[in-house]
């Protein structure tokens, strides 16, 4: 087959993921903002931030991986023209995201003094505790956007989502600028006030987003007149089914990347704020991906609907081959900036901190040749992940995603991650390790399983 005949979906493939990747990038871009105004407080604050969201991480996986369920059951009616398959998918899924939401904020707030039991540098530790307490409550806020952002990919509206998380990092700027250094009369609060404006904006983006999706036509019918108290046991149980297994895949991966945080800072101050400077730019090129992973799934989900399974495979495939493109652009401008981008997370020019911010920026320009070089499994992993969760296959890949990171992956890190052996690489390694085995597990599954559905509709 013609490599045209996968280059011609770029287009449409790209104009359906651009806003999606804009609005996971904005997550990230609430993280990256966070990191580079609190490194310019020092090594221990930017440490204690990268611990304070080691938590949030954990707890957002488990929600974003479940609300991810609402977006192949949403794409399959719209395929089909069936509202009202429609209308229940996003409701019971957007139930199900607000008792989760507060949930997690629960889980997440009284497991706060597991800190204290992590080998963890203890001034960091109390700087984390205060953070925590405000971003963990605007996991109610950020998982119920992810109930609404869902349902409007699965309409194929993803722009909007992207439009109210652009809002959404607009307010965090302004609040984070305001309330760190207290501008213009506003209290100087440090990190809690980069919390503040955490907790504000997403706040914003979801009432953003419901008011933009009520006034157009094609949602207006699904977001207003919920009777969010009304429910169908059966579709309850549907979006349990396929919601569960999608959270645990995520957070097996980003649990083993939570891991590596812990570990670091088992390794001291300067080499957990190192990691998170990697972690934070690695997670901006994974966002990319995940507009792909958003894509495929959509793109997937619509053809199954309409049992067309040998253009499903061939659409696949063409974000696959786009993924892989866009993973080895990331990868050469990690490898050629791996030494520049550190240093804007921290102050170069303060004398004060001068040997803490070196040590850091040495550690971070390591990292990120790790980081580099595990752009394409990434980038493979997550797409595929997307593409199965359109064919609706969530429980092998859970498998898949558990024995990848942690029976590979985690124990490479803990042996390799020790400070007599590799440190920080060594931990990075064994990222490296669980993400490479991922990806060729999971493209396995789907050639078959897209084999045989081609099969047995001849």
């Amino acid at each position: 087959m013609h490599l045209k005949n996968y280059t011609k979906e770029f287009r449409y493939t790209w104009q359906l993921a651009a806003p999606v990747m804009l609005g996971m990038l904005g997550h990230s871009f609430v993280s990256f903002v966070d990191n580079i105004m609190v490194g310019q407080l020092g090594t221990a604050e930017l440490a204690a931030v990268s611990l304070g969201n080691s938590f949030m991480f954990i707890a957002m996986s488990l929600g974003i991986g479940f609300s991810t369920a609402i977006t192949p059951l949403t794409a399959e009616a719209d395929a089909e023209g069936n509202f009202v398959k429609g209308k229940s998918a996003f409701k019971h899924g957007l139930f199900l995201c607000s008792i989760l939401g507060v949930s997690l904020f629960l889980m997440v707030f009284f497991a706060k003094p597991v800190m204290y039991l992590m080998n963890q540098p203890l001034e960091v530790v109390k700087l984390a505790i205060p953070y925590l307490d405000l971003v963990a409550f605007s996991l109610i806020p950020l998982i119920i956007f992810q109930g609404f952002k869902q349902f409007s990919d699965g309409l194929s509206m993803t722009k909007y989502p992207m439009y109210a998380t652009i809002l959404g990092n607009i307010a965090n700027v302004i609040l984070n600028y305001l309330l760190i250094f207290g501008k213009f009369g506003f209290p100087e609060l440090g990190i809690v006030g980069a919390a503040y404006g955490t907790l504000a904006s997403r706040f914003i983006m979801v009432l953003h987003l419901w008011y933009l999706l009520k006034g157009k036509e094609k949602s207006k019918a699904y977001v207003t007149n919920i009777k969010l108290f009304v429910l169908d046991t059966l579709m309850l149980k549907k979006i349990i089914n396929l919601g569960a297994p999608s959270a645990m895949q995520m957070f097996f991966e980003v649990a083993i990347f939570t891991a590596a945080i812990w570990l670091s800072g088992t390794l001291g101050k300067n080499p957990q704020a190192a990691n998170q400077i990697a972690l934070n730019l690695s997670s901006m090129t994974f966002m990319v991906a995940m507009g792909l992973s958003v894509a495929a799934m959509i793109r997937v989900g619509n053809q199954k609907g309409l049992q067309s399974y040998v253009d499903l495979r061939r659409i696949a495939y063409s974000i696959f081959l786009f993924g892989i493109i866009l993973a080895v652009s990331f990868a050469v401008i990690f490898f050629s900036f791996n030494n520049f981008l550190p240093k804007i997370y921290v102050d170069v020019n303060d004398a004060n901190n001068l040997i803490d911010n070196t040590e850091v920026i040495e550690i971070a320009s390591k990292l990120l040749i790790a980081a580099a070089i595990f752009q394409i499994s990434d980038c493979v992993q997550v797409i595929v992940l997307g593409a199965l969760r359109g064919l609706q296959d969530v429980k092998i890949p859970t498998i898949i995603t558990f024995f990848s990171y942690w029976v590979i992956g985690f124990p490479i890190s803990w042996f390799l991650g020790k400070e007599h052996v590799y440190g920080s690489f060594g931990i990075w390694l064994g990222l490296l390790g669980g993400l490479t085995t991922a990806a060729i597990l999971l493209y396995i599954r789907f050639n078959y399983l897209t084999k045989k559905l081609i099969l047995s509709n001849n």
